[in-house]
């Protein structure tokens, strides 16, 4: 390997081998909890409503925690990961998400339950966006989003096993709720294997670790055999600069993707949760009792699975920008004809259909918000954009609220429908092409 070749060309240049393979299994292992710790309490609003005697701006207030602490979280970890590293900061968020999710179940009253809403979120937020970082800076340029995908596909698996927990766990017992938040805790177990992974040798190129970069670099090529495939088409150049976190962000030029993708990932949020958060709540509303409201919601929930095995088999395949757009327009479609029935097999499929969508969607965008930054700044770009999003939907759910008791249970959807078709405008007419690139 020719020593003038920089640690993204070197890691570009490898196989697959079983350091991909390995880190993808300890990722697919933190995002399962992360993703059914994000939608626990949608599964635990119906019946909290039901002992609680809550009312559905109080589900809206307790929803909207969880975006406010996402914020808080993305921004924060993201600035966090460029200063101490991608794997001293996964293993941080892994544990503040895993310790905050049992403080949950200990809620007593809508102020601390509140409060805990707020605090898991810092952590899922946080850890997202270590981890879609990561997954860009250690996977070779061709095959990232594949991975992507197939670590959200297996990680995907947490959201119908948690809501398999809740449709076991709510009905039996009136704290049965508590069961769902001591579930989406387990990753707590992470710091045990996370030794496993190695640190970005991007990351320490970018801080001048050179001899640390050179070491772990030599690592992984021994576990990849000879790096015999061509390097990919190298990006332009960013200026060359030692800053990083916001001031690298500026300098280098990629303030004005930051600026898109806060926007598409805004846009994104309010479409996402407006109808994951609120499925189960809104269908309970229509007096669906709610174990059957909870079982349509698990059949609805696995479509997941297969949207982020789509998303593996195409997420390289085609330039990015164009699957994020034509899948954006399809989720809004699908969401809109959910809205307009209360047939239970319409409402399956269709449901169905939006779950797998999201899931089609999701690791395209994970994978896009990475490659649209320099290292010395990428986690930063990617928690502002992922973070600001976040914040945005704070007051999502108050829109919801509003939407059902002002113009009724369709308009919810119609709005839900309205927020995707602007993801896909956003990013047809503003985003860069970055499929197969060897990132700065």
């Amino acid at each position: 390997m020719p020593e003038t070749l920089t640690a993204a060309e070197r890691l570009d240049r490898l196989t697959v081998s079983s350091f991909h393979r390995r880190a993808a299994l300890l990722l697919s292992y933190v995002f399962f909890f992360e993703l059914g710790d994000l939608n626990s309490f949608a599964y635990a609003a119906p019946a909290l409503r039901l002992h609680w005697q809550l009312s559905l701006e109080t589900i809206a207030t307790i929803t909207s925690a969880s975006f406010v602490g996402m914020f808080i979280g993305a921004t924060s970890a993201g600035a966090l990961s460029d200063h101490i590293g991608r794997r001293r900061a996964l293993i941080v968020t892994t544990m503040w998400y895993s310790t905050m999710s049992l403080l949950n179940a200990c809620a007593w009253d809508v102020p601390s339950l509140f409060a805990a809403r707020l605090l898991t979120g810092m952590g899922l937020s946080g850890m997202t966006v270590v981890a879609m970082t990561y997954i860009g800076e250690v996977f070779p340029s061709r095959v990232r989003g594949t991975f992507q995908a197939r670590i959200l596909m297996f990680g995907l698996i947490g959201i119908p096993a948690t809501a398999y927990v809740a449709r076991l766990a709510v009905p039996a017992a009136d704290w049965g709720w508590r069961v769902i938040f001591i579930w989406g805790a387990l990753a707590i177990f992470f710091p045990l294997v996370a030794r496993k992974l190695e640190e970005s040798p991007r990351w320490l190129e970018h801080r001048g670790r050179h001899d640390e970069a050179e070491v772990v670099l030599a690592r992984i090529e021994r576990e990849g055999g000879e790096a015999a495939l061509p390097a990919s088409p190298a990006l332009p150049a960013p200026p060359a600069t030692s800053s990083i976190g916001i001031t690298g962000l500026i300098t280098s030029g990629a303030g004005p993707r930051a600026l898109l993708l806060i926007a598409v990932w805004f846009c994104q949020t309010l479409g996402f949760y407006g109808f994951n958060a609120w499925v189960p709540t809104l269908l309970a509303e229509q007096g669906i009792p709610i174990a059957r409201t909870l079982s349509q919601s698990l059949a609805i929930s696995i479509g997941v699975i297969p949207g982020a095995f789509v998303a593996s088999l195409i997420a390289d395949r085609w330039e990015r920008k164009y699957l994020i757009a034509l899948v954006a327009v399809l989720v809004g479609t699908f969401g809109m004809i959910y809205g307009l029935s209360f047939s239970t097999w319409i409402i399956v499929t269709f449901g169905f259909l939006v779950a797998m969508g999201q899931q089609v969607f999701a690791p395209m965008l994970y994978a896009y918000t990475a490659e649209c930054f320099p290292t010395n700044a990428r986690n930063t770009g990617a928690g502002l954009s992922y973070g600001i999003g976040r914040l945005g939907n704070a007051v999502g759910p108050l829109i919801v609220a509003f939407l059902y008791a002002t113009y009724g249970y369709r308009s919810v959807f119609a709005y839900i429908a309205v927020c995707w078709v602007l993801v896909a405008l956003l990013v047809m007419a503003f985003g860069p092409r970055m499929n197969a690139r060897t990132l700065a």
